[in-house]
């Protein structure tokens, strides 16, 4: 069986294995006494049969070629042959066929004795074993191989970009004998070991850089050395762009290498979105470091070349400075021999970008600069060979067209062989005599002025003005800049359909145009195919302003940018073009990853998603203006959020906002008010609902809308697009607040922010050990920089902004590349956790605080330690350099700020004054103040010089974490454990401006460079940017006046009662969404709400260590229940009305008479906080669960403890108690659920399954099911009478209360109601409940997303009524939301 392929090897084996199994029937029928072992064996060989049958038709599949190859599975099924081979041999009669013949079969004997047989059997046994084990592996690597290339298939590539794409099929290559020195040089320099990393061919157009770049490719994929290739160009849609750059290499390589392929995925499963993020990220999951970890790969003679061509046809300048300033990187690759080749026009940003690459990283040549002889030499060559082809295909003489008119045709082109090329496709035009042609281009010898642009194309031109009158002229004049104008203005090439379907010109009427131009354009024969620019010099021909007036191939740029503006916008503007759900998605909350690319695709044809990308575009490029009630102002008033959807169904959501600056800055504001007023209140609309229009399409009618301010000017011209299932609308802002944008990424709160010195960036450091890096701009988050072990305290840019400094937990700091992410160093000294870390003003030095009580300087360049500042007695929190350098400015938990000399480390003063640690100090830009921060709540400041304290600022409630001086050194920033941003004036010490809307404490203030931004950094996991210059304020809504930690319905659901930190509680009316009542007496916050069985009553729990009683149609307080030693976690009434039971953390529950007020019991005995309480439905029994990990049972009448019940490892968060009385559920920190008998005590189940810590247990209104909720984010149902798990629901988030409806049909958390399948109403229920579910940032029904939560209305605490949700805020406010039943429609 050598040298047999697996599926004839399966073959041969089945085969034998039937002569075997025939052969055991013989035996059988001739055999008596071995009967048992026979029929043991033909079993046996029987069970071999049919697993071999089994892989004789795994392997008959067209997908299973890998299994066909495989060595392991031809290895086992030889293993087999030679078993059943040898059997075969044993059982063969052989000698007894004489015999046989004699006497009958009868004469037979079995050769076999018993352990023979077992034996036998036992060794085929194993060889079914090994076939399996070999098939398992091999379809494990089937597996493994599919993933790998279903992985590859995740990450976007450029169509047509490789060298080899059918879309360049038929482009030219290098003639034999052409190129000869340069392409030799090319191959020289990638097979030289101590060559450069980087060879930078350039020219300039028309050059034949590109037919150089295809025969390299060519030539290195002949030899197996091309990793990848990506050709440029321009208006090419992904070819032009950088955006899939990196991911079209990644795919190519890893097709090139397979093992980069694990390293690939990885990236992908660590952040699906990583496609998306910034180049260097791309560049170092999927370039850098798949080909570092290759170094343990046998790979050592590995050579690659990619090749990138055309890079100046890369449409951004800064993404072609990027992909320069990540390239030589490469050179530290040390698994492969990695070279790449690129080619570009000598422009501008390229030749700087080259310059700034340092270490001899790459060699160049300049085209243009070769020798004369060495063109004209392959010129020559180039127009033989083609001229040959012309000569042959029309039977022309054989002498043409003759020595002389090649050489003519030679100095006509020299150096460009664009001419060369264009002119043989003139001349090949197979519907022209090609004699004619070439005459016709010949005459343009004479025409000495003319540029080589001219010579190349003129006579191409001219053509089409043969035998037409001056009238016919001016006409075929204006159609050709109508169409071949708009192809060369393009921002990306269309198809003749959708060109013609854009400027409102007959199909035929553009194909017709173009027919004549076939030299200078791709003009598939496919009309729906882009036609294309055969070279950019083309379009630089047409545009040339020299030939205006000169020429009737002129093409106005402007004009013609506005024309094409004013049809894109023409376009968008019909009736069928954009529309409200133009994919006529199903539900509200569809996101756009989950909407088929191509069902967008037929929607919105090609020249529609072109429109709504470019309309901005040419209306920028044509430099003219737009006005009030013009067509732009019309377009916008009718079709804004239109616009918006389109453009979030094409994933260019975050375009926009660049999109409606851009018109901003096209905009007269004092000519057109109407239309400035629209287009701000547009950016700020944008702005604020960025990341929801990007994540889902028809939010942006639902969420982005209704939760606008009610008097911006978006909100009230589209509020009838507000969808008419929104029956309850939210009262929202009047006017838009200092809050421009919310940035959210980080999983962690947010410990310090900075703006790059440029402002077009900024930086935050979290609790979640990252260093971000954000577009101010946009919003957009560019960069990920991970490498801390710990929290990252503190972020600062250098003063050139190419580098970032990282504070951390980690007592190290870390200097990061801006523009690559790279980690450059990490400074290492400090032996406890760093709190700050600055530069010095000329970028040399970092200055660090720690909490090992010392400042350190070290040199950012080499990351050396050069001096340590000794002096404070507690941790350093805080330090900063003067603006002249000569300072530095410490903060301190000792209560002091220090200054010490720069140069000499000396401490000059010591300013004391705070009464509490200082966490902040920054310096004014005139080096004259130092402002400073304290735990004390307020801010200072201090002049240096003297050391005096000047001012005082106190206004904050807590803690000031964070100071910041604005660049004119007028007012300072802070940031505040209350959760708030103020601004204060420097000379007078007033407050300014208080900014709020974080939902945590504010870690860190900065301002940008130009004043305008505050940027601040939350424990909330935020990042805010907030406008100054506009002074607005958030106006706060009628309600609380700090965050809502409770609310509640009244049972009839006409009340909804909301308990505060600003010590009220208060009454709404749930039909209206009225403030009726505001109950005041608490003297701190209050933590529960709850509404009496027949809704008369509220109580209310709080801090201060009461529970009260209030009438809720007065408003009255009826009674204040006072005993508890400390504050109120938890109060309930008995389902009787007649107790009010409290639950404190001193220990203790303690029960009340609702009607006298009267103290009854209190049920002591818990040696910890106590976390939850529960009472029987009789109410006789009261179930506590504590931190010291027991459950106790307790007699309400005589507050007597019945049980003790011990078992649980860890705290206990949840009891409930059984609707019978006769179970109790506990849920612990240990990650079970138990259950136990009241009557006993004894432990009936363990439930486990939980990867984390239970919060919430509750019985189902029969007692037959447990639900419990964990920090795994999990709710599980389990059987009580079993204790096995019926279902695991995922929630995304932990559920800390849990309860059924009296329906046992929907479960009650915390953040809402959830609808669970599996349970089927047994009760009829008057009870009234909609499946609505608030996790975090959206409202869920039914398990469908129906409306996204901005950051300013996410719930503290959320209470459901049928359709109706109320939502509890940090700012104070309550949000009253309806839903009507039924179909989400939009």
């Amino acid at each position: 069986m050598e040298g047999v392929g697996a599926a004839a090897s399966v073959i041969a084996v089945v085969e034998l294995s039937a002569k075997i199994a025939s052969l055991c029937v013989q035996y059988s029928l001739a055999v008596k006494h071995a009967k048992t072992d026979i029929e043991r064996l033909r079993g046996e060989v029987h069970s071999v049969t049919d697993l071999l049958q089994r892989v004789e038709q795994l392997l008959q599949r067209p997908d299973n070629t890998q299994l066909s190859a495989s060595q392991k599975l031809r290895a086992a099924l030889r293993d087999c042959f030679l078993q059943l081979t040898e059997l075969k041999t044993k059982l063969d009669p052989g000698k007894t066929r004489k015999a046989m013949s004699n006497f009958g079969i009868r004469a037979l004997k079995w050769p076999f004795q018993s352990k023979d047989v077992e034996k036998i059997i036992h060794d085929l046994e194993r060889c079914k074993q090994t076939i399996s084990l070999a098939l398992q592996v091999d379809q494990t690597e089937l597996i493994l191989s599919i993933n790998e290339k279903i992985d590859l298939a995740k990450l976007p590539s450029a169509k047509g970009a490789a060298f080899d794409s059918h879309l360049d099929e038929h482009a030219a290559r290098c003639l034999p004998d052409t190129r000869v020195d340069l392409l030799r040089e090319i191959a020289g320099w990638a097979g030289d070991v101590q060559g450069q990393c980087i060879f930078w061919l350039n020219g300039m157009a028309g050059t034949g850089k590109s037919t150089i770049s295809r025969t390299v490719a060519q030539s290195f994929a002949y030899k197996g050395q091309l990793g990848a290739s990506f050709f440029f160009k321009r208006g090419e849609g992904d070819r032009g762009k950088a955006a899939r750059f990196f991911t079209t290499i990644a795919v190519q390589l890893a097709t090139k290498v397979p093992g980069l392929s694990p390293y690939i995925r990885k990236a992908i499963d660590a952040d699906p979105d990583i496609s998306e993020k910034a180049l260097n990220i791309q560049f170092e999951k999927f370039i850098l470091q798949p080909l570092s970890r290759l170094q343990h790969v046998s790979l050592q003679a590995l050579r690659l070349v990619i090749v990138i061509d055309a890079l100046d046809e890369c449409e951004r300048e800064e993404d072609v400075r990027t992909i320069l300033r990540l390239l030589p990187q490469s050179k530290d690759v040390t698994s492969v021999c990695l070279r790449i080749f690129v080619t570009s026009r000598p422009e501008l940003p390229i030749r700087l970008g080259f310059g700034r690459i340092t270490g001899g990283t790459y060699q160049d040549l300049i085209l243009h600069e070769i020798p004369p002889t060495i063109i004209k030499h392959d010129i020559s060559i180039f127009l033989d060979h083609e001229f040959a082809k012309i000569r042959i295909d029309r039977s022309l003489p054989a002498d043409w067209p003759g020595e002389r008119n090649i050489q003519t045709l030679v100095e006509l082109a020299t150096p460009l062989f664009i001419f060369a090329a264009t002119v043989c496709r003139f001349v090949a035009d197979p519907r022209w005599d090609p004699r004619k042609r070439l005459a016709h281009i010949l005459e343009y010898q004479t025409v000495s002025q003319a540029s080589k642009l001219d010579r190349t194309y003129l006579p191409i031109l001219d053509q089409l003005l043969i035998d037409q009158d001056e009238v016919e002229n001016e006409n075929l004049a204006m159609e050709f800049q109508e169409v071949v104008g708009a192809i060369a203005v393009l921002a990306s090439p269309l198809s003749v359909i959708s060109l013609a379907s854009l400027l409102g010109i007959p199909e035929d009427d553009v194909a017709c145009r173009l027919d004549l131009l076939h030299s200078v354009l791709s003009v598939p024969t496919n009309r729906a195919a882009p036609v294309r620019l055969l070279h950019l010099s083309f379009r630089d021909f047409l545009l040339d302003r020299q030939k205006r007036e000169k020429s009737l191939f002129w093409v106005d740029e402007r004009k013609t940018h506005e024309r094409i503006a004013g049809k894109c916008i023409q376009l968008m503007s019909t009736s069928k073009c954009l529309k409200k759900n133009i994919c006529n998605l199903q539900g509200p909350g569809t996101l756009q990853s989950e909407i088929d690319s191509q069902f967008i695709d037929v929607c919105l044809p090609a020249e529609v998603r072109y429109a709504c990308r470019y309309w901005v575009y040419h209306l920028e490029q044509s430099k003219s203006g737009i006005c009030d009630n013009g067509q732009v102002h019309v377009f916008l008033r009718e079709h804004l959020l239109h616009w918006l959807e389109a453009m979030s169904l094409l994933g260019n959501a975050s375009e926009c906002i660049t999109i409606v600056t851009i018109l901003q800055s096209i905009l007269e504001a004092d000519k057109s008010t109407d239309l400035f007023d629209l287009i701000h209140d547009a950016k700020r609309f944008v702005l604020y609902n960025r990341s929801v229009i990007e994540q889902a399409p028809l939010q942006t009618y639902c969420s982005a809308l209704m939760f606008t301010p009610g008097e911006s000017v978006i909100r009230k011209q589209f509020e009838n697009h507000i969808p008419s299932w929104i029956c309850k609308k939210p009262r929202v802002q009047a006017k838009w607040n200092a809050t421009l944008q919310t940035l959210e990424g980080h999983s962690g709160g947010v410990y310090s922010v900075a703006f790059s010195p440029d402002g077009k960036l900024v930086a935050s450091g979290s609790a979640d050990k990252t260093v971000r890096l954000w577009d101010t701009s946009t919003g957009a988050q560019l960069q990920t920089l991970e490498g801390h072990s710990d929290r990252v305290h503190s972020v600062a840019f250098s003063p050139s902004g190419k580098l970032v400094a990282s504070g951390s937990e980690d007592e190290t700091i870390r200097l990061w590349d801006t523009s690559t992410g790279a980690q450059l160093q990490t400074l290492e000294g400090h032996s406890d956790r760093v709190h700050s870390a600055t530069f010095s003003p000329d970028g040399k030095l970092v200055a660090s605080g720690s909490d090992d009580k010392t400042v350190r300087f070290w040199d950012a360049s080499t990351g050396a330690h050069l001096r340590t500042l000794e002096g404070h007695s507690d941790g350093v929190h805080s330090v900063a350099f003067s603006p002249d350098g000569k300072l530095v400015a410490s903060g301190s938990r000792d209560k002091t700020v220090r200054l010490w000399d720069t140069s000499t480390g000396e401490q000059l003063r010591t300013l004391e004054g705070h009464s509490d640690g200082v966490h902040s100090v920054a310096f004014s830009p005139d080096c004259k103040l130092v402002a400073s921060g304290s735990e004390d709540t307020t801010a200072r400041l201090w002049d240096t010089s003297t050391g005096a304290q000047l001012q005082t600022f106190d206004g904050h409630s807590d803690g000031v974490y964070s100071v910041a001086f604005s660049p004119d050194g007028k007012s300072v920033a802070s940031g505040s454990v209350d959760e708030t941003v103020r601004l204060w004036d420097t000379s007078m010490g007033e407050q300014l401006q208080t900014l709020e809307g974080h939902s945590g404490l504010v870690y860190s203030v900065t301002l940008s460079p130009d004043g305008k931004l505050v940027a601040s950094g939350s424990w909330d996991k935020t990042v805010r940017l907030w406008d100054t210059s506009t002074g607005a304020q958030l106006q706060t809504l009628e309600g609380h006046s700090n965050g809502v930690y409770s609310v509640a319905f009244s049972p009839d659901g006409r009340l909804v009662a909301s308990g505060s930190w600003d010590e009220t509680v208060r009454l709404w009316d749930t039909s209206t969404g009225e403030q009726l009542q505001t109950l005041e007496c608490h003297s701190d916050g209050i933590y529960s709400v709850a509404f009496s069985p027949g809704g008369k009553l509220v109580a209310s729990g709080s801090v201060d260590n009461t529970v009260r009683l209030w009438d809720t149609g007065t408003g009255e307080q009826l009674q204040t229940l006072d005993g508890h030693s400390d504050f109120i976690y938890s109060v309930a009434f008995s389902p009787d009305g007649k107790l009010v039971v409290s639950g404190s953390d001193d220990k203790t529950i303690r029960l009340w008479d609702t009607s006298t007020g009267a103290h009854l019991q209190t049920l002591e005995g818990h040696s910890d906080f106590i976390n939850s309480v529960a009472l029987s439905p009789d109410g006789k029994l009261v179930a506590t669960g504590s931190d010291d990990k027991t459950i106790r049972l307790w007699d309400t009448s005589t507050g007597a403890q019945l049980q003790m019940l011990e078992g649980h490892s860890d705290y206990i968060k949840s009891v409930a108690l059984s609707p019978d009385g006769k179970l109790v559920a506990s849920g612990s920190w240990d990650k079970t659920a138990r259950l136990w008998d009241t009557s006993t005590g004894e432990q009936l189940q363990v439930l486990e399954g939980h990867s984390d810590w239970v919060y919430s247990v509750a019985f189902s209104p029969d007692g037959k099911l447990v639900a419990s909720g964990s920090g795994d984010k999990t709710v599980r149902l389990w059987d009580t009478s079993t204790g096995a798990q019926l279902q695991t629901l995922d929630l995304g988030i932990t559920a800390r209360t849990l309860s059924f409806s009296t329906s046992g049909q929907y479960l009650k958390t915390d953040k809402g109601v959830l609808h669970v399948s599996s349970l089927k109403p047994f009760a009829n229920s008057p009870e009234q409940v909609r499946p609505l579910f608030v996790p975090n940032d959206w409202v869920i029904e039914a398990g469908e997303s129906i409306l996204w939560l901005p950051p300013d209305y996410r719930a503290t605490c959320v209470a459901n009524w049928n359709g109706m949700v109320v939502l509890g805020h940090s700012s104070g406010g309550v949000s009253f939301l309806e839903f009507e039943e039924g179909l989400k429609t939009v």
